[in-house]
């Protein structure tokens, strides 16, 4: 009990050292343009291997370029990406500084949560309660679903459809891949059918396409921020009027980068999902609604009218005759 204790003491002492630390890598101003430039140089020197062209042309001999096919950066890709004014040794420290590479150089490997102490603590206790967690905790790191020389937060995305590429991604990778999946869970002897889990869901890739997987497998109380509590299929979101309606959830979580002036453009509800994409109830236009239904109630008016004359206007004639 006592040892149970002190590990979990070590772990608060670690957990606050990292974050007095990390505030100063967080909070660090971002490069100047001088040192931009010695950034691009030192990370030029580390492209010259780690990249098609290096492996098309080695400009080393004794390159192992199997295996350099695995760790290939794509340069514009990283710049873009929020790591992208950092140097490789930011992360890539004692060991990658010659090569080959020394042997035990991943041990020196900084970790996320070295700069990213505040965030991962958050993290740590909504993955703790993922299906992630109970499965795979022993295996799972951030790495396993983030790369780092691509990765582009949603709010310099701003694009739903890039935003809804890059992070499905991450899921179909595993989920949609009988390779991938074995090496993420290679005590599974079957990758679980994606297609036949989400039966129930029409158009499922479309969908696929227009929404992220975490719309529907994070708790909708993290509407306001994204979750890494993933959650299985029984837990998951499965009513279509959560995103098809006026107070459709997708506000909140892919269109909550984009502007707010946008929202009720032209008399249209969340015009800003309908500047991107259809989606049916949520991107309605209130004086539409009340101008079919005015003409539906004219039209069941006129209809009842014109039989009530014409009953009237019979009656009328029959007693005419009658006399």
């Amino acid at each position: 009990m006592f040892a149970n204790f002190k590990n979990k003491l070590c772990g608060v002492v670690a957990l606050l050292a990292l974050l007095a630390t990390a505030t100063v890598f967080a909070d660090d101003p971002p490069p100047t343009p001088e040192e931009l430039v010695k950034i691009k140089a030192a990370n030029g020197e580390c492209l010259t291997c780690h990249s098609e062209a290096g492996l098309k042309k080695p400009p080393k001999e004794g390159l192992d370029l199997k295996k350099l096919r695995h760790y290939l950066v794509d340069l514009d890709t990283y710049t873009a990406s929020d790591h992208g004014q950092m140097a490789c040794s930011k992360c890539h420290g004692d060991g990658y500084d010659k090569h080959p590479h020394d042997a035990k150089a991943k041990e020196g490997l900084s970790e996320c949560q070295d700069c990213h102490a505040r965030k991962a603590m958050r993290i740590e206790r909504q993955f703790d309660k993922s299906v992630h967690a109970e499965n795979l905790s022993d295996s799972f790191t951030c790495t396993t679903c983030h790369d780092a020389h691509v990765m582009t937060l949603a709010s310099k995305l701003r694009d739903p459809h890039k935003i809804v590429a890059q992070d499905n991604k991450i899921c179909l990778d595993c989920h949609d891949s009988d390779l991938a999946f074995a090496k993420i869970a290679p005590e599974k002897k079957k990758r679980p059918p994606i297609d036949d889990i989400h039966s129930w869901l029409p158009n499922t890739r479309l969908h696929w396409q227009a929404v992220r997987c975490i719309e529907c497998h994070t708790p909708a109380e993290d509407k306001l921020s994204l979750s890494h509590e993933i959650q299985n299929k029984d837990k998951a979101e499965k009513k279509c009027a959560t995103c098809h309606s006026a107070n459709t959830s997708l506000n909140a979580r892919l269109y909550r980068h984009l502007a707010k002036e946008e929202q009720n453009k032209y008399g249209f509800l969340n015009s800003v999902i309908l500047s991107n994409s259809y989606v049916v109830g949520a991107t309605r236009n209130p004086s539409l609604d009340w101008i079919v239904i005015g003409l539906f109630v004219a039209t069941v008016v006129g209809v009842i009218g014109h039989g009530l004359v014409r009953i009237i206007t019979t009656r009328m004639r029959r007693s005419k005759n009658h006399d």
